[in-house]
């Protein structure tokens, strides 16, 4: 009986191990205090969003964000919530160049909107969950507005997946035939759109207000 409890007492040491070098493996992007690893895309300046009780906020009017930092192959996770009528995003493979005044420019965009209450008749490729103008989401699963939301991005070498509130909504291949025929198709048919397997992560500061906080990501 010693030597059955022993060997199972070993084995959950072995699982909590590995369970703890899983979770080493995370950087935090943001650290609920301040806006370090961030700054407004194509300035060196500080951000002008907020931090307040561990939370990163923008009120709308403070322009878009970005990572210091580049990011190919990675997992991100973030929970985030809009307020009626809001817009926001979640961008990847962004190129921070003055050539690229946007970053959707050149940057692929997790849309995160009101689906019910924006002002405009949003197409599906336009709702929650979806590359933005490009591909629609499989499921529409955002909370409503003033709840929060949890997002996963995973992308390794042009394979992309999009997950909210824990179930996967959108799955593509950026070097597929059907991924370049969408793109073409679309307002960023004439960008460097989505070309680079790499970039700056950004948050999109759309006018409305957005707030974000757990932002976390693992190189893949």
């Amino acid at each position: 009986m010693t030597q059955c409890i022993t060997f199972v007492s070993a084995i959950m040491l072995v699982a909590s191990i590995l369970v703890d070098a899983q979770e080493s493996h995370w950087e935090m992007l943001f650290d609920g205090k301040t806006k370090t690893g961030w700054h407004t895309y194509l300035t060196n300046q500080p951000i002008e969003w907020e931090v307040n009780d561990g939370i990163l906020f923008t009120p709308g009017g403070k322009g878009d964000i970005v990572t210091d930092q580049d990011y190919k192959n990675f997992e991100l996770e973030l929970e985030w919530m809009i307020e009626r009528g809001g817009n926001s995003g979640i961008f990847y493979h962004v190129q921070e160049d003055a050539k690229y005044p946007r970053i959707h420019h050149t940057g692929p965009e997790f849309q995160i909107i009101d689906d019910v209450n924006y002002p405009v008749l949003l197409l599906e490729n336009q709702k929650t969950g979806s590359c933005s103008d490009v591909l629609p989401p499989k499921h529409l699963n955002s909370n409503p507005p003033g709840s929060w939301n949890k997002t996963t991005i995973k992308v390794i070498d042009g394979h992309v997946e999009h997950w909210l509130n824990g179930i996967k909504i959108l799955d593509f291949n950026m070097n597929s035939r059907k991924w370049k025929k969408e793109v073409k198709n679309s307002k960023f048919k004439d960008f460097d759109y989505a070309k680079v397997r790499g970039g700056k992560i950004g948050l999109q500061d759309h006018g409305d207000p957005v707030y974000y906080k757990y932002i976390r990501i693992k190189n893949l």
